[in-house]
């Protein structure tokens, strides 16, 4: 797959790289990332023909945009696509006091959650300050969803005040030009499913539900989003590790020790893989860009290396022979529409 190909939003009227850089790592996930390392992965990602990138508020607690900034501000700001989040609102907190979850690092800011239209409204005006840029042009409310939010209960109360709120403001946004695309940004088909049925969102963000392990949005999800002329970031195409490393001891799934059938399955499509002669992660980075409604892949990176081989995975070539075999094999849903 040519890296220089750009695909359309949906209708939002932007064009995209096909492979973006996924502003998650770069927040200190998992380890603290040295700065240097840090800018010099962004910067490897721009000047490598990159031009989709992707950050929040929670990535880092405001440590991913920042770095973001840093970089992406010293570009021409017509020659790439940037996209972030509301839903959260960062607030100034003793260290002492702050629960870090994931992030290793990050600054010294306790996300709250917020999806009140007054909060999306602060949320996108402090992104712009830490981004130190003039424009965004993708706004998604983050994390809308029972994985986040823990409960049927707390992820209906957070729906509706998204929808009042965070959705209105950011729906006003798009209308005076402010930004041109707006969605959600989650982990679940369900939620997917409720905004695009509720509201006018023309862009969706969606982490690792349509991979080369599972095709379940093939059933309603994509199809809808095709009616409705509304494009797909997909994040998490490795299902945030297996099809990366294989079904080896220890591999993730869904940040959690993949089980027993998820490795067997995945040794399957590596076996299939290893036939023709293509690594397991080309064909789980490509995959999901068989389907017209997914714009882009958004994977992260924590070092220049990382790019680098996310762009090789994404430049192989594969034989149409291998994905006849996956679907012969039971391996892929039979309706999957394959890379060209």
């Amino acid at each position: 797959m040519d890296l220089s190909t750009t695909r359309p939003l949906g209708r939002s009227g932007l064009r995209i790289s096909c492979l973006g850089l996924g502003g998650a790592p770069l927040g200190d996930l998992y380890e603290r990332i040295p700065e240097d390392r840090a800018l010099a992965t962004l910067e490897t990602a721009y000047e490598h023909g990159i031009r989709l990138f992707d950050t929040a508020p929670l990535y880092g607690y405001g440590l991913s945009e920042h770095r973001f900034g840093h970089v992406l501000r010293r570009k021409p700001r017509a020659s790439y696509v940037l996209s972030t989040k509301v839903g959260r609102r960062l607030v100034p907190t003793d260290p002492a006091h702050i629960d870090r979850g994931q992030w290793s690092g990050g600054l010294n800011m306790q996300p709250q959650y917020d999806y009140s239209y007054d909060g999306a409204m602060r949320a996108f005006e402090d992104s712009l300050q830490r981004l130190g840029i003039e424009r965004i042009d993708i706004a998604l409310i983050h994390d809308v969803d029972i994985w986040t939010h823990g409960t049927a209960e707390a992820f209906e109360e957070r729906f509706h005040q998204a929808v009042a709120g965070a959705f209105r403001a950011l729906a006003e946004l798009r209308a005076a030009g402010t930004v041109k695309a707006i969605g959600i940004g989650v982990n679940e088909i369900a939620p997917a499913r409720r905004f695009v049925n509720e509201t006018d969102i023309n862009v969706l963000m969606l982490a690792g539900r349509y991979t080369l392990l599972e095709q379940e949005p093939l059933e309603d999800l994509l199809p809808l989003l095709e009616r409705k002329g509304i494009g797909i970031l997909l994040a998490g195409p490795f299902n945030s590790g297996i099809l990366a490393s294989g079904p080896v001891a220890g591999a993730k799934y869904n940040y959690k020790p993949a089980p027993p059938e998820i490795l067997r399955k995945t040794e399957r499509i590596a076996a299939v893989c290893a036939r023709h002669a293509v690594p397991l992660p080309a064909a789980a980075i490509q995959f999901p860009l068989g389907h017209p409604v997914v714009a882009a892949i958004v994977p992260g990176a924590v070092r220049p290396e990382e790019v680098a081989s996310n762009i090789a995975l994404m430049t192989r070539e594969i034989p149409p022979a291998l994905w006849a075999e996956l679907k012969a094999e039971g391996l892929l849903h039979p309706t999957a529409p394959l890379p060209a």
